[in-house]
Order: C-alpha cells, then sequence, then structure tokens
C-alpha cells in the first residue's frame, strides 16, 4: 500500500526556513523524505539550519525582488529539481497605522507579498516542466481579524490568501496546488517580540484561544507535509488555520 504522505524523490524550498516556523516545516518535509534547501538573510543561522537537516543552504534577502527568482533557481539547480515551495520568509513593524513611513510599509509588503508572488512566479516553470508541485504560503491570523499595530503585516498576509486563491485557478491544470497555511498565535522569536511591545497580548491570546496555549512551531509540521504530499492531490486555493481553535470563535 502507498504512503501518500511520502514525499521520497521530491525537493522542497522553505523560505525564512532557518527558524521559528519555516525551521518545523523544514524539518517535517526532510522528515517526510524530501530534500530540502533553506534560504534566509542570517548567513551563520540558515547554515546551521541546513547542517542539521542536511539540507542545502541559501543566503537571500527576499526583500530585494531580484533575489527571489535567482534563489530559486539556485534552488532547482542544487536539488536537481523543485517540487515543492514553502513561502515563510516575513517581518513584521509594529505602530499605529498613522506612525509609518512608507519605506517601513513597502519593507513588510515586499517581503511578506511581493517576495511570495515572485519566487512562486519563479518556480511555475520548474513545477510545470516536473509534471506538477505543491506551493504552500503562510499566512496569519491577520489574513482574518484586524489588529491597530499591524497595518502592513495585516494588509500583506490578506493578501497573502487571495494571491493563494489566484495561483490556484491559474495553475491547476498545470498539477500544481498552491495552498495557505494561518497559523495562529505561535510561540517564535516574531511574537517574542510582540509580547514585550504589546501589553496585555499573552493574556488576551490565551483567554480567546480554545487550546488554551500558545502554538509551537512543531505545530505546523504535520499541515506542512500534507499540503506538500499527494494526500492533497485535490485541495487547492484553501486558506487552513492552525490555531488552537482561535478563529473558531468568530
Amino acid at each position: 500500500m502507498s504512503n501518500n504522505f511520502d514525499l521520497s524523490g521530491k525537493a522542497a524550498l522553505v523560505t525564512g526556513g532557518n527558524g521559528g516556523i519555516g525551521l518545523a516545516m523544514a524539518r517535517a518535509l526532510a522528515g517526510a523524505g524530501a530534500a530540502v534547501a533553506v534560504s534566509g538573510r542570517d548567513e551563520a543561522k540558515t547554515g546551521a539550519a541546513a547542517r542539521e537537516l542536511g539540507a542545502v543552504a541559501l543566503n537571500f534577502d527576499l526583500a530585494d525582488p531580484e533575489a527571489c527568482p535567482a534563489m530559486v533557481d539556485e534552488a532547482a539547480r542544487r536539488l536537481g529539481r523543485l517540487d515543492i515551495l514553502v513561502n515563510n520568509a516575513g517581518t513584521n513593524i509594529r505602530k499605529a497605522p498613522q506612525d509609518y513611513s512608507l519605506a517601513e510599509w513597502h519593507t513588510v509588503i515586499d517581503t511578506n507579498l511581493t517576495a511570495a508572488f515572485l519566487a512562486s512566479q519563479a518556480a511555475y516553470p520548474h513545477m510545470k516542466r516536473g509534471g506538477g508541485g505543491k506551493i504552500v504560503n503562510i499566512g496569519s491570523m491577520m489574513s482574518l481579524f484586524g489588529a491597530s499595530f499591524a497595518a502592513p503585516y495585516g494588509a500583506s498576509k490578506g493578501g497573502i490568501v487571495q494571491l493563494t486563491k489566484s495561483l490556484a485557478a491559474a495553475w491547476a491544470r498545470d498539477n500544481i496546488q498552491v495552498n495557505a497555511v494561518l497559523p495562529g498565535w505561535i510561540d517564535t522569536a516574531l511574537t517574542r517580540r510582540a509580547r514585550a511591545e504589546v501589553d496585555g497580548l499573552h493574556e488576551r491570546v490565551l483567554g480567546r484561544t480554545p487550546a488554551g496555549r500558545w502554538g509551537t512551531p512543531e505545530d505546523l509540521g504535520g499541515i506542512a507535509v500534507f499540503l506538500a504530499s499527494p494526500a492533497s492531490g485535490f485541495i487547492t486555493g484553501t486558506a487552513i488555520p492552525v490555531d488552537g481553535g482561535y478563529s473558531s470563535l468568530g
């Protein structure tokens, strides 16, 4: 009996794969048999992640639009193919909306949304040539809910959901499935900074989350393998919360 979750022979690129959710997803993909490349801005951190996983290390700053196709093409060259792309790289700047500079707006939008589009665009010919592929875009609870301190982040993550639907509709005929994952409040370096900067955030998250805890990066490993595997072959254009029930309360 075949294992629909087996990724043996598949090649995956995880952007922002050197820590947090990205590293947890890269670990899960490697554990399911995929050859993995991880990309990040911090060369030392990316190298350490790659050594742990036996993965390819790629050092790119995805705020630079020219970096995205170069990263994808290098991953495909070094892995020999490209079947799976996880668009996880992201950043945030927390301020009241009226206080953002245009440069800060672009920093968040370009890293979180534009880079996902450009990387997907660059991955398309590799996947089409290989007979199909899987793209997993990382959104957020801010794809669904507003936050007074995260206007560009929320706009970028809402955009991720609509980008996912558009790519899914366009590329289904090429056997490329495109889906989004919407992490809830996950304990990462990014959210630890948020807890330091936003009074009462920790208590509000615990109070609203039915599971009664913050998520861990490892909570995202299973959904990454599922959406990257043949098991999800008839699922495309979706946005799946992984949030301990946070969004179930409306």
